[in-house]
């Protein structure tokens, strides 16, 4: 396998971090790129009468735009270990926003966490990470919340 490119998708959250630490450890490993990925969910708009956008919402998206840098910024800080890291930040849903961020990059693995939830929440929500795994032109590593990593 020759990585040259590795995609992590992060969030707020410990399986974030998990999969970013997994993710810097394997591109330290074969010498790639990483490039972090953050999907900054819409927001429902306000449409006003004359078809513009409500100025709460564009508000709200400059504050999830910086929000979102300044997370990648921190996950770089913490685990790259002057690997070179690229950002990615996009107004998606989270499963299309990370397989289209992978391929307008390039990339040659996508490492995403999971909770690992089940049974009627993964139900009715559905699996960020199973989507991607299914949907991806390139390999998926999916490290799970319970991983001692």
């Amino acid at each position: 396998m020759n990585l040259k490119k590795v995609l992590i998708a992060v969030d707020n959250s410990t399986c974030s971090e998990k999969a970013a630490k997994t993710g810097y450890e394997i591109a330290k490993t074969f010498g790639a790129e990483v490039a972090l990925v953050n999907i900054i969910e819409p927001v429902p708009a306000n449409i006003n009468p004359d078809l513009s956008m409500a100025p709460v919402f564009l508000e709200t998206y400059d504050n999830s735009d910086e929000n979102s840098h300044l997370l990648l910024k921190e996950i770089e800080n913490k685990f790259s270990q002057g690997i070179p890291t690229t950002y990615l930040s996009v107004v998606d849903s989270a499963a299309h926003g990370i397989i289209q961020q992978s391929d307008e990059w390039g990339s040659d693995l996508i490492v995403i966490g999971t909770y690992g939830r089940t049974g009627l929440y993964h139900f009715l929500m559905g699996s960020v990470a199973e989507h991607v795994a299914r949907k991806s032109a390139c390999p998926v590593l999916i490290v799970p919340n319970k991983a001692e990593v």
